[in-house]
């Protein structure tokens, strides 16, 4: 599949749009940013495998881990807009993917587990 910068953009926000307004505060100053693929290094230390590719990453300290400490890195949300076009047939199936994506990814954020997220249909 095929799209634009833009209309992927508003995919991402429509699915940002999702989110419960009374959790929207604890999203202020994670950044959700898109690129294209993940770099293969990454997907090595995630051990993600060679068959299987990452559409999203929530990078930073959970808010259930406390205040971030001195050096670390501030949360952020990547989007991976090559393979979500890749594996998605149409603007239906894209839409969806991203909306679980971007759930997914926040789901982190609030420090929500990889077992807990497949468990709630969210994985």
């Amino acid at each position: 599949m095929r799209m634009s910068d833009l209309p992927f953009r508003r995919l991402v926000d429509e699915a940002l749009a999702l989110v419960p307004a009374e959790f929207r505060p604890y999203l202020a100053g994670v950044p959700v940013v898109i690129e294209d693929w993940a770099p293969d290094a990454l997907l090595d230390d995630l051990g993600v495998p060679e068959d299987e590719t990452l559409y999203g990453l929530y990078s930073g300290r959970a808010l259930t881990e406390g205040r971030a400490e001195s050096g670390e890195l501030p949360p952020r949300i990547t989007i991976y807009r090559g393979p979500l076009l890749e594996d998605c047939r149409d603007e239906d199936e894209l839409r969806d993917e991203i909306a679980t994506t971007v759930i997914h990814e926040i789901a982190h954020h609030f420090g929500i587990s990889e077992e807990r997220l497949e468990e709630l249909g969210w994985g």
